[in-house]
């Protein structure tokens, strides 16, 4: 009996509705973006007089969520970066010296004086004045090495102890390096998403790329150097004792550095390269402004930065130190008092969106490393509409040339093929939309050859009611066939192509997982509507009009 029962109706027409409403703030994109966007700006603390008409531009009890727009059709900004680990070698073992220095000092007695010489980076080259006793000196140093934390180098120490002559020889094992690579890696990629997240692109993609490398894909971003400025300060904060003040640069001895002043053309400081308290241990900085009323940045330290910090102004009252930020000396007071609880202030000569852009680097975290750019792309929003009009034209011919093809072949049932074929469509986007999924160039291809694919089924639905037809079925019957044994082809048909998207998007990336997730979603769509929809729009039909012969 050709029937569909009423649990079955309401569920198939629930789904097509969710759908559609899903799909419909695509159609107001405009509207709702900015609707949306002063949603999140009232999320983030703002005033929500300020987006009062933003917030009438669309309805709360609505879905708003939106198709994201790729950067090929969106316009934006495309980057290659490589990240340079082996500044973070050489950093960590620069920050070892102290130790070193600490632990030497307590076997003054046997391996007699040492002295830091100057060396290739990431190497510790470290003078001692009895070598008869570098064994000594060694073991010393050894006390200082660590487990690498690492799944794949455990067991392994963290340090290569060796000597040349009379010099005592420090630098990171082979594993230790193989791990710090790959927390450099890491740390970058969830930095470089941090700072573009803060200024609320939509939708970026961030991915690795080889051993060293970061694709960074930004959609409406205004150009690849603004793209640089955000992401490419390494905004490495530091508070290190400061030894002297000098009107030139002079050359520093070993264990020390000298930086320039920010704020006072000329000046420079010379400081212990080893920082007393630095950025990592930062938990938050915020824009304010000082007892002068000058743009200024608060920033808190966690409990380790807040102790260090503490006992080291308690330790040096009446004592200068400097602030640092990316090799360059915001401000040097001098300590007037211990500062106890983590918290202070960040002075200098900013500009309100300058001390608004600090904080956002500074709360984002540093970059572990400095990254060099390979390659720079920006891709015009007058390019992206042009592609998005492209899109259109390409979906509506195959949209109508479909709709023609299934009308002149299948008549009225070729209609309800067509019917489901618009309800389809509609689904992809509600679903894309739903899912929160990235729509490229690619994407649109997915979705004009889903338009192709849709009415497969129905093709083969309609053929087999055709030869029952002609083995003299009648209308309910030859219909309700036509479904069952078109069904396991269609089945079969579609996991296949199915499964090719999965492993699409499983080893694709960028344009090719673009491709693949519409491809996915026509298909499941697809299938629904034929096998769901339009059996409903016939059995509706059916039942009004009880033919006693069926044409198709």
């Amino acid at each position: 009996m050709l029937q569909i029962e009423l649990w079955k109706r309401i569920i198939i027409y629930g789904l097509v509705l969710a759908g559609l409403l899903f799909a419909l703030p695509n159609a107001f994109y405009s509207r709702v973006e900015s609707y949306n966007d002063a949603n999140s700006a009232i999320e983030n603390g703002q005033d929500p007089d300020l987006f009062r008409d933003e917030q009438q531009l669309w309805f709360d009890y609505l879905p708003s969520s939106l198709v994201n727009l790729g950067l090929d059709l969106r316009g934006g900004a495309h980057l290659l970066a490589e990240v340079r680990t082996s500044d973070v070698h050489a950093q960590r073992i620069k920050s070892l010296w102290p130790n070193v220095r600490d632990v030497l000092r307590k076997k003054r007695s046997d391996i007699g004086t040492i002295r830091l010489q100057d060396s290739t980076p990431g190497v510790l080259r470290v003078k001692i004045s009895k070598p008869e006793a570098m064994q000594t000196a060694i073991e010393a140093v050894a006390a200082l090495s660590k487990p690498v934390v690492s799944l794949t180098q455990a067991g392994a120490e963290d340090l290569k102890i060796s000597s040349d002559g009379d010099f005592l020889l420090i630098s990171l094992s082979d594993a230790e390096v193989l791990a710090t690579d790959e927390r450099t890696m890491r740390q970058s990629l969830e930095i470089i998403r941090r700072r573009v997240d803060e200024v609320g692109t939509r939708e970026p993609t961030i991915q690795r790329q080889g051993l060293d490398r970061i694709l960074i894909q930004v959609p409406g971003i205004g150009s690849a150097t603004e793209l640089k400025e955000l992401i490419g300060t390494t905004a490495q904060l530091t508070f290190q004792a400061v030894i002297g003040k000098n009107s030139s640069s002079t050359t520093p001895s070993f264990g020390n550095e000298v930086l320039p002043s920010l704020d006072e053309e000329g000046v420079f400081y010379t400081l212990e390269s080893a920082a007393v308290v630095t950025g990592e241990q930062l938990v938050d900085a915020q824009p304010s402004f000082d007892q002068n009323g000058r743009p200024a940045v608060n920033f808190r330290f966690n409990p380790t930065g807040a102790r260090k910090f503490g006992d080291y102004t308690a330790e040096n009252i009446g004592s200068p130190f400097a602030i640092v930020l990316d090799k360059e000396v915001i401000s040097a007071p001098v300590i007037q008092s211990h500062i106890p609880g983590g918290s202070g202030i960040i002075t200098g000569n900013f500009t309100v969106e300058e001390s608004t852009n600090l904080a956002i680097l500074l709360r984002a975290g540093a970059l572990p490393a400095g990254l060099e750019f390979l390659e720079e792309r920006t891709i015009g929003p007058e390019l992206g509409a042009d592609s998005i009009k492209a899109g259109k034209m390409a979906c509506i011919v195959a949209f109508a040339a479909v709709l023609v093809f299934m009308f002149l072949s299948y008549g009225m049932f070729g209609l309800f093929a067509n019917v489901a074929l618009i309800v389809n469509v509609f689904l992809i986007f509600g679903l894309l939309s739903a899912i929160g999924a990235t729509l490229t160039l690619p994407g649109i291809a997915g979705i004009v050859l889903t338009i192709g694919m849709a009415v497969d089924a129905n093709v083969l639905i309609f053929e087999r009611i055709r030869e029952e037809i002609k083995l003299n079925k009648g209308p309910a019957r030859a219909i309700e066939l036509g479904y069952e044994k078109a069904l396991s082809a269609i089945i079969d048909a579609n996991i296949t192509t199915f499964i090719t998207a999965v492993i699409l998007f499983a080893i694709g990336s960028g344009p090719v997982r673009g491709f693949s997730v519409t491809l996915g979603l026509g298909i499941i769509t697809s299938v629904f509507t034929a096998i769901f929809v339009t059996r409903l729009l016939i059995v509706i039909w059916f039942e009004r009009r009880r033919p006693r012969k069926v044409e198709v």
